[in-house]
């Protein structure tokens, strides 16, 4: 019995300060210094809020880019997150790709080059919200024609939404496809 009085105010201290005081503290000090990062990162539109910048959203028009696909349940459900788990050799991986590919290569007739991957493949979380600048250029053409606009234009506006490595070593290029393609709303009609 002597144990268990000073176990049980452990209990209860321990109790306090990591349930209540240091999520406390973590949570005061983000929303002082990371205020936009700490509320989701959330991309505003007209004063809408219209996504995350780190949840992937699915574009289906043809004037739109589109992101890679997504394995989190119904695409981009962020409460399914989650990868495929298929191997390489697992028949609904393979399908899944085959379709991926029939798709692309319908919806951008022009394109000829190698597909990149990350157009073909989902991401380790699926709701990867961002696709590479290759991926981005692949789309280029279709873009361009649904907008009525050059495919120039379009290659301009790709290289403006490129974001580089961090900190010039760490990761890839990549580009937001929910930024990239509100920057295609601002500047290109997106009623066309």
């Amino acid at each position: 019995m002597r144990y268990l009085g000073p176990a049980f105010r452990m209990m209860l201290l321990m109790t306090f300060l990591t349930g209540f005081v240091y999520p406390g503290v973590v949570t005061a000090l983000c929303q002082i210094f990371f205020p936009r990062q700490a509320n989701g990162s959330l991309v505003k539109w007209d004063g809408h809020v219209v996504g995350s910048g780190l949840i992937g959203q699915n574009f289906t028009g043809l004037q739109y880019f589109h992101a890679r696909p997504s394995a989190a349940g119904n695409g981009y459900d962020a409460s399914n997150s989650g990868a495929s788990n298929y191997g390489p050799t697992n028949q609904h991986l393979i399908d899944r790709a085959k379709a991926s590919i029939a798709q692309f290569r319908k919806e951008n007739p022009d394109y000829h080059g190698p597909i990149p991957a990350d157009l073909v493949t989902a991401s380790a979380s699926g709701l990867d919200p961002d696709i590479s600048p290759a991926s981005a250029l692949a789309q280029a053409s279709r873009v361009a024609t649904a907008r009525g606009v050059s495919v120039g234009q379009i290659r301009e506006l790709v290289d403006e939404n490129t974001k580089g490595r961090i900190l010039g070593f760490l990761g890839e290029p990549r580009v937001n496809v929910l930024l990239l393609n509100l920057d295609l709303d601002r500047r290109f009609d997106r009623h066309q």
